[in-house]
This record gives structure tokens, sequence and C-alpha cells, in this order.
């Protein structure tokens, strides 16, 4: 029988498995408190727990749900791992630093079905979701990676896969973030992102925990979204902006709009005033993303000056914006660029998508 992950249980299961085994309650707490804030690998670390009681975690748990198939470390700082899970499957995620700010990065899923033309993540479609103990084992991974004087201050729901898709295995991870003794982040140093899934942003508002979201919008209309997200067939940027004004009057958490520039398709003047007059009205703030180098991919960024103008177009509206800094770009840190070399092996049939224009 394969072993249980330990990050997959929350605070009340792990400690009725513990009173189970005829020990403290408050051996469960110090489990945690070894496992989310003591960089430990292995349950034989935990010197101040009983040695019967490590040898039982040791046998019905295993504390790593992954092992590291690649490591690159960009120049910038920026180091992305790649994992491969105990069913072979893989995923990445990515720690990013800037001064006094440690960010990771963590996927939810192995693929994704949302079909953004943009993002290498989806282009070998959804295998499986990932389990809460799996999203959790990430974020010890790239804690694992930081100096004794570092620590991560944030982290961001953002990579391969669709969160909210997840949520069911999510939302323990989140609170897990969140606990005083699980990593003990305050909400405001999570960001969700999703595509915008409007019955599952409602979900996720009635936590009542403010998380920071993220709506990745890409387009100022429906048309234009259709093309470049086609799940938006579905759901309408309409329901999605209605979703995302009720998580905003809920939590009180400013909603940010995340837009990937891709030149020629979604940059022009008339897409920035578009954009400007659906948000001016908003509590928003528009995160502008020039398009990652993406092989097979053939979108490219907009030149510096274009992005510059769409900036100031929205900012006419009286629209936040701010773009994006690339981190990591010298070692491929867009979402899925690793996984998909990995399984790919080059292979010729995934060639370049294009967009009508």
């Amino acid at each position: 029988m394969t072993q249980r992950l330990i990050t997959d249980l929350s605070r009340d299961e792990l400690l009725a498995w513990v009173e189970a085994t005829g020990n403290a309650s408050y051996r469960a707490d110090q489990i945690r408190r070894w496992t989310y804030g003591k960089r430990v690998s292995s349950f034989d670390e935990m010197h101040d727990i009983p040695a019967t009681l490590r040898a039982s975690l040791a046998e019905d748990f295993t504390f790593f749900a992954s092992k590291i198939v690649r490591h690159q470390v960009s120049q910038d700082g920026t180091e992305k791992l790649l994992l491969e899970m105990r069913d072979g499957e893989n995923v990445e995620c990515v720690l990013m630093r800037e001064e006094k700010r440690q960010t990771v990065c963590v996927s939810t899923q192995v693929g994704c079905a949302m079909g953004c033309v943009f993002c290498a993540s989806g282009l070998m479609g959804l295998k499986r979701d990932l389990t809460t103990g799996e999203i959790l084992d990430q974020i010890l991974r790239l804690d694992r990676l930081l100096s004794l004087e570092e620590r991560i201050t944030n982290v961001v729901i953002m990579g391969m896969g669709e969160p909210l898709a997840n949520l069911k295995n999510l939302i323990p991870a989140l609170l897990t973030l969140n606990e005083k003794g699980g990593m003990g982040l305050g909400a405001r140093r999570i960001t969700v992102s999703t595509v915008g899934l409007p019955e599952k942003i409602h979900e996720l508002s009635e936590i009542n925990i403010p998380f920071n979201l993220a709506v990745s919008l890409h387009a100022p209309n429906n048309d234009l979204r259709n093309e470049i997200v086609p799940v938006n067939k579905n759901i309408r940027l309409e329901r999605i902006l209605q979703a995302a004004d009720h998580y905003f009057e809920k939590t009180g958490r400013r909603i940010t709009y995340e837009y990937v520039l891709l030149s020629g398709v979604n940059d022009a003047d008339e897409h920035a005033r578009e954009l400007g007059e659906l948000l001016t009205h908003r509590n928003a703030h528009v995160n502008l993303i020039p398009m990652n180098d993406v092989a097979p991919l053939s979108l490219t960024a907009p030149s510096a000056p274009r992005t510059n103008q769409f900036v100031e177009t929205l900012k006419s509206w009286n629209v936040n914006a701010t773009v994006r800094k690339r981190k990591g770009a010298d070692i491929d840190a867009a979402c899925g660029q690793l996984r998909l070399e990995q399984e790919s092996g080059g292979d010729p049939n995934l060639h370049a998508l294009e967009i009508n224009s």
C-alpha cells in the first residue's frame, strides 16, 4: 500500500492519527511545526519527538511527494524545479527573489485544460489534479532552497493548471499556508490566479479569508477572448467580472486583472481603451505581462514603446496598471516550459499556434 503524504493531512486529521497511536495531542502541532517551519527533510530530523512516534510516522507516511528531476538557476536568482511525482507525472514550481521578498509560484494540476493559446502548460492537455499534499510539497521543496536568512514571504498559485478547477484540493492547502501552525502567511501574501470560473470564484469567496484574487483576462471583449482563452465561449466576460465584483464586496480585496500582451493580437490602442472602459469604475489593478517566448509558439511580446503606450492609455481611464518584470527568462521560467521539453522530446507535432487577429 502506498504511504500517504504527511502534507495531505489537515491539522484535525493529523491530530486524530496522533491520538490513535496513543500519543499526546500536542504532538500533532509539533509535527506540523517541523514540517512547515523548520525545513527538515525526514521524520528522523524531528529530534524532540519520541523515537517510537517518529518510527510510526515513517511507517504510515512519506515526507515528500516528489523527487527533483531538474533544478535550474537564473542569473537574476530565480530558481525553477521540475518535480516528478510518485506516479511519474511532472510539475513545475518557481522561486523568485527580490529585495526583502521571496515569492514562490506553484502548480495545481498536471497540465491544463483551459487551452490558453500563449501558454505551454496546456499544450499536452490535462493529466490530473494535484492533491493538497502535492501542492504543499512544491512549497516545501522551494523553501529548502533558501538560505538561513531567507524565508518565503509570498505564495502565488499561478503555475501549471487552473487553480479553481482543483478547488477541493487547493482550499486545504491555502488554509495550511495561512494557519499559524502551518506556514503562517497572512492572506494578503497569498494570491490565487484564475482564468475566471465564476461559480468557483463565488465558492472561494465563501471561505471569507481575504486571499488575493488575480483574474487572467487577456482580452477586453468576448470575441477576442474566445480566441485567446477558448473556455471563455462557455463563460463570458460579463459573468467573470460579476463574480470578481462579488469577491471584492465579500473580502474587501482589490482584484488584479492579468493581461498577457501579445504583439499584434491584443495590444492595440483600441484594446487598451476597451479595457480601460471595462475597469474604470472597478477597484482593480491591471498586471500587464509581456509574452514569454515559448517554443513552439509563434506569439511574441510587443515592443517596449507599445507596452508603455498601453499603460498610458489605461491610466487615462484612471485604471492602475504595471508591467510585470520578467524573471528567469534564461531558464524557461514560464509555466510548463520545462515539463513540455521533458515530455515532448522536441516532438515536431507540437507546432506553432496561430490566432486570427
